[in-house]
């Protein structure tokens, strides 16, 4: 049975990975603002491009993020059906003119405002997921939990991500092997038996998963406690670096990216882009 990696922090060599932490925090959070800040489609565009070349020298291939993607790619589908199905003219509302492309029953018709909102919600959403997958698969639980330390999040919060972060594939590892115990006992989980087979089999996984998720919980929370974690208000962090030349040149970057995307978007006193004027 093949282990499927869902989200981790992945070493790779990559000029993103030698970045510190807080950098990739303060980009992350400033390209948040400025893809949710604004509809402007040819701003979006741009980030999107920009995006793309990001992941690209991240040396993080997309079947490592696969799974997560594609469950925001269900959600994705989702948030846009729900759109159209409670308000299938908000497009033509927001752009003040009406194209039908398609005649439909009722108000359900299908006009080129609407499926141009639709596009903006969506590149809103592609620009942020992969940017934010990224940044979690190219920063170390360790020092992450820094970085939030360094912009002023209280490290115990810190510390609770960075334990999450580092829990997600001991659970996929503790999964698998569950699962490879059980399917050598003839409890079959594969694709081969029928799918409410196979989620009732599931149970003799889930019991013994939780089961040891708790020990572990309580051993490192007792390990947490006889080191005297919380007592101080502040703590030192081993994986903390100082900003080099690369890190200023990125915030600077996401700093610039920040500013043309807030002055194209109110350039006319509105966030959003019409093409149809």
């Amino acid at each position: 049975m093949a282990r499927i990696a869902i989200l981790n922090y992945i070493k790779r060599p990559s000029p993103v990975h030698e970045l510190t932490g807080t950098t990739k925090l303060i980009f992350f959070i400033v390209w948040s603002v400025a893809s949710m800040v604004t509809f402007d489609t040819r701003i979006l565009l741009c980030m999107l491009a920009i995006g793309a070349v990001i992941f690209r020298i991240s040396r993080i291939r997309i079947r490592d993020i696969s799974v997560v993607l594609g469950l925001a790619a269900v959600f994705l589908l989702l948030n846009n059906i729900f759109i159209y199905l409670f308000t299938p003219e908000y497009g033509v509302e927001l752009y003040e003119s009406r194209t039908v492309l398609l005649a439909g029953v009722g108000r359900y018709t299908v006009t080129a405002q609407q499926l141009f909102y639709h596009l903006n919600v969506t590149l809103k959403v592609i620009c942020v997921v992969p940017v934010a997958l990224l940044f979690i698969a190219c920063t170390d639980p360790s020092e992450f939990a820094a970085s939030l330390a360094r912009i002023g999040v209280s490290y115990r919060a810190g510390y609770a991500v960075s334990l999450a972060l580092r829990y997600i594939p001991d659970v996929q590892r503790e999964y698998t092997n569950i699962s490879q115990a059980q399917q050598a006992r003839g409890i079959e989980l594969s694709g081969k038996d029928k799918f409410f087979t196979r989620l009732k089999n599931s149970v003799a996984i889930l019991l013994p998963l939780v089961m040891s998720s708790l020990n572990r919980i309580e051993t490192v929370s007792n390990a947490m406690e006889l080191r005297g974690f919380g007592k101080e208000k502040k703590r030192t962090w081993y994986t903390q670096r100082s900003l080099k030349r690369n890190d200023w040149l990125t915030i600077g970057f996401a700093a610039v990216i920040l500013v043309i995307d807030l002055i194209v978007t109110f350039w006319d006193g509105s966030r959003y882009y019409n093409p149809f004027l």
